[in-house]
């Protein structure tokens, strides 16, 4: 396949600085950029029945996390926001497992799009992982799986819907919910949303919508999944300097392998 095979060009023009600096203005103000039926419905198809038919080589598992993703802090009670645990639980295929003429690895690859997001998010570069694992994962949550609350490390997620389960896994958040780099963390706040007193946004999407998401400061989740129909979703991961691999203890714990 090809780029304009894989991407509805005619509603997302990459390669045009005006349509890729409207996009930016959105980013920032909104902190999300949704992009519906961003991929050609036989690309789709395709990336569907690939991840599908790899569902049986992905690894599940199950952790207990902080929302903050930091290791118990003895300066305060278990119950406190920075302590208090939350389940993410998913399955997870590899980059090594996708295919090579995959429309994910051809879409990854080719320059128009790595322009498009590095022009969005204000990247001058854009580097795969060197690890051959972390680059593009496609993760599975099947029936009672979720990602719990939590803030991401980076400073930006792509993610592309493959299939939406028929109920549950709802994508909320609040945006800018802390300052992560003046360190203020907002444990008032992250309390009231973990107690029910503070209710998220949710972001509607449907299979082929593309997804920037800026999660460093936004506090997200994606609801358990109410349905027999599994939710699939590919995760498109790329660094700002190359030769950047995830960590081997990282590895293991998301992937099982290294």
């Amino acid at each position: 396949m090809t780029i304009d095979e894989i991407v509805n060009l005619k509603n997302y023009p990459l390669g045009r600085a005006n349509f890729n600096a409207r996009c930016r203005s959105v980013l920032d103000d909104a902190g999300v950029l949704v992009l519906p039926d961003f991929i050609q419905p036989a690309a789709l198809q395709a990336i569907l029945a690939e991840s599908a038919a790899k569902q049986d080589q992905a690894y599940f598992c199950a952790q207990n996390h902080s929302v903050y993703l930091t290791p118990h802090d003895p300066d305060h009670p278990d119950d406190h926001p920075a302590n208090r645990q939350v389940v993410s639980s998913k399955g997870c295929i590899c980059d090594d497992v996708i295919d090579q003429g995959s429309a994910l690895r051809v879409l990854y690859d080719d320059p128009q799009f790595q322009g498009f997001i590095g022009a969005v998010t204000g990247q001058p570069a854009l580097y795969p992982y060197a690890d051959r694992l972390s680059s593009i994962n496609i993760h599975y949550a099947n029936r009672g799986q979720e990602l719990g609350w939590h803030f991401d490390n980076s400073s930006f997620a792509i993610t592309l819907l493959i299939q939406k389960p028929d109920a549950g896994s709802r994508f909320e958040y609040i945006k800018d919910l802390r300052n992560a780099d003046k360190g203020e963390m907002n444990y008032a706040d992250v309390g009231a949303l973990l107690d029910g007193a503070k209710q998220p946004n949710v972001l509607s999407m449907e299979p082929g919508t593309l997804v920037l998401f800026r999660g460093r400061n936004s506090i997200h989740r994606v609801s358990p999944n109410e349905s027999d129909k599994t939710r699939m979703l590919a995760v498109l991961a790329y660094n700002s300097e190359p030769g950047v691999a995830l960590s081997e203890s990282a590895r293991m714990t998301f992937y099982g392998r290294l």
